[in-house]
């Protein structure tokens, strides 16, 4: 079973035999409705017109038009914002890959031809270097040279795959024969302080065949541990994934996004090279990262000091850092390994993050972003003026329009361009569906189907099979982890969906056109606890419905209400509602709660067991709305965790 389109996806591997289940691509799996077609249409028309104007006016691209000139200025902004022009550029590429335009057509020229010009004739491109404001690797552990040249390259392979033209493929291979000539054969022992050259570089492998990309990439990853980078200034060699070899590595560490970043090129080396230490240690890491560092709305960093990770359970709901990039990168890495394993613990992961955190680092209008997202915001007052990257998680309540570190906005744009390649794949026995959306589905040798449900309005995905050849081959749906009862039902015929040791429903048989599977899912909305070693959230409770954590936000409660003095009667019902909100119907679920007057703490913060002041309180019924939705009705107070009280 072959998919019959050349393959539009980020990830693609070369060598198959080691895939549980092999990648499907834009041009065969559409959203076609819903939450995630909706964003993807205002992706094209909103957020992409949004993030190319801010590119000019930030002076992005105007470094390296000014190296293209031969004239350079002073280079504004930071030093690897090239990496945010080749971002959007890899966010254009999958969006053509959808379908092309002219407006994006024209706009992905542009930017590639700045980029040529400015390119110099052995390959290397960096503006901030080619300005005069540093020497070809002289700082590794800091300057992003290799991990700008990263970005170009995943931007090089999406714009090939997309739409197959070879000009900024051109422009990366130079590059990367650049890097190749000056690092290749451990010329060098040193890497980028930043990994995703790592990936690029398989990625640009798979594409061309060229097996110096793919050695390179190697390289990188067994000088990883042995102190390659002098880390110098304030952050340690495990900041840099440099303290401890990538073989023996137990959990992540340091700086999120580059641990993760990191991760997801040892599983590309693995799925090409074979070596299993590769996949047992990055399997070994997620495991870790999944039950002790990740925050239920899928953020992942919770210090901002290194925007890195904290050590097991050390989850502090307002000071958490969990960087949007961050979370992309979770996702990335969840992917390869889903492909590696086929198992439905990575798509589960994927859709945590999707539904929760990465939904919330956009505003509605799809123009506006998070840096950093909190998990408990104290104070409903605006955020004191600034870049948007205040040190701490409360502010700056709403959504800034961009960043002077602009990573996260381009790093939305390719993530929901792309997003069509992360719901299904293919396998010699069938299809495998894993994320739930309306969609239509293309796996070649005669096989189509069509996707439709409301998920997560409501539990119920019906497959239909549109094109069959006639042979006998399986359908396999994800049972998320979260849900219990669900069953499956096939022309109307329905049984118990017993998931297999993969976590997925599976039906066998030979389909006709017009055969319907349906997969129902019941959705009651349930309190959460914490693992009781997460000091943070000790004693709370969090509201989940399917996949969507719920948070508390002060537009919704009571007048009188403060939410950072709330404790919820867990022994109440909790009641579901359908209300219009914020331009769609979502499900809001009110919660009994008892909204504590401390004025007989004051002038104390604390107290002798036994003589503290009674509790005192009134009854109140709060609202919970999706955490995704929050903060964008201007600054507000907002929690996901909140005390529990029984009796």
């Amino acid at each position: 079973m072959t998919p019959s389109n050349p393959l539009i996806a980020p990830v693609l591997p070369r060598v198959t035999e080691r895939l549980a289940v092999r990648p499907l691509g834009l041009a065969d799996v559409g959203l076609t409705r819903g939450f995630w077609a909706d964003w993807q249409r205002l992706n094209r028309d909103v957020t992409i017109p949004h993030a190319l104007h801010w590119l000019e006016r930030d002076g992005s691209v105007d470094n390296l038009r000014d190296v293209a000139a031969g004239a350079p200025s002073a280079h504004r902004g930071m030093w690897f914002s090239d990496s945010d022009v080749y971002k959007m550029l890899e966010g254009l590429s999958w969006d053509l890959g959808r379908g092309p335009t002219a407006q994006l057509s024209d706009a992905a020229a542009a930017l590639i031809d700045v980029v040529r010009r400015a390119q110099e004739d052995d390959g290397y491109v960096n503006s901030f270097v080619q300005a005069g404001h540093g020497q070809r690797w002289e700082h590794m552990a800091t300057s992003h040279e290799l991990y700008c040249i990263g970005h170009l390259i995943q931007a090089a392979v999406a714009h090939h795959r997309a739409t197959g033209g070879g000009d900024l493929l051109a422009v990366a291979q130079r590059a990367a024969d650049c890097a190749v000539r000056e690092f290749g054969d451990h010329r060098r022992k040193d890497t980028d302080g930043h990994p995703i050259i790592e990936m690029a570089l398989v990625e640009l492998y798979r594409e061309t065949g060229r097996r110096s990309y793919l050695d390179l990439a190697q390289q990188f990853i067994d000088v990883r541990g042995y102190r390659a980078l002098d880390p110098g200034g304030h952050f340690d060699s495990a900041y840099f994934q440099d303290e401890t070899p990538v073989r023996q590595q137990t959990t992540v560490v340091g700086h999120a996004v580059r641990a993760l970043y990191l991760l997801s090129g040892v599983v590309d080396i693995y799925l090409e090279t074979g070596e299993q230490a590769l996949l047992d240690s990055a399997v070994r890491q997620w495991e870790s990262m999944t039950a002790t560092k990740t925050y239920l709305n899928g953020a992942v960093g919770s210090r901002f000091d290194g925007e890195s990770f904290g050590d097991e359970y050390e989850l502090p709901q307002d000071l958490v850092y969990g960087e949007t990039c961050a979370t992309i990168a979770a996702i990335m890495l969840s992917w390869r390994l889903l492909l590696a394993t086929g198992q439905s613990r990575f798509a589960d992961s994927i859709e945590r993050a999707l539904f929760n955190l990465f939904a919330a680092s956009t505003s509605v209008e799809r123009n506006a972003f998070f840096y950093n997202n909190p998990a408990h915001r104290r104070v409903a007052r605006p955020a004191a003026p600034g870049d948007g990257r205040p040190q701490r998680a409360e502010a700056p309540g709403t959504r800034p329009p961009w960043f002077q570190c602009a990573c996260c906005p381009p790093n939305i744009v390719r993530t929901i361009a792309s997003l069509g390649a992360y719901l299904a794949t293919y396998a010699e026995t069938g299809v495998q569906i894993h994320q739930y959306a309306p969609a239509t589905i293309s796996t070649g040798a005669g096989i189509g189907l069509v996707m439709e449900t409301d998920y997560p309005l409501d539990g119920t995905v019906d497959v239909r099979v549109a094109q069959t050849n006639g042979e006998r081959w399986t359908l396999s749906l994800r049972v998320p982890a979260w849900c219990r009862g669900a069953t499956v039902s096939v022309n109307g015929t329905t049984a118990p969906a017993a998931a297999d040791e993969r976590g997925y429903v599976s039906v066998t048989r030979e389909w006709r056109a017009g055969d319907t599977v349906s997969l129902v899912m019941p959705m009651p909305v349930r309190l959460t606890l914490p693992h009781p070693a997460a000091d943070a959230v000790r004693g709370t409770v969090a509201i989940e419905r399917g996949p969507i954590v719920y948070c508390l936000e002060s537009p919704d409660q009571p007048d009188g209400v403060d939410l950072n003095r709330v404790e919820l009667l867990v022994d109440e019902p909790l009641v579901e509602e359908r209300r219009e909100l914020l331009g769609g119907t979502v499900p809001v679920v009110h919660v009994e709660a008892l909204a504590r007057d401390d004025t007989a703490w004051a002038g104390s913060g604390w107290a002798t067991l036994g003589e503290e002041p009674p509790l005192v309180g009134r009854r109140v019924t709060l609202t919970a709305i999706p955490y995704h939705l929050w903060a964008n009705r201007g600054p507000s107070v907002m929690r996901i965790f909140a005390p529990a009280r029984r009796g």
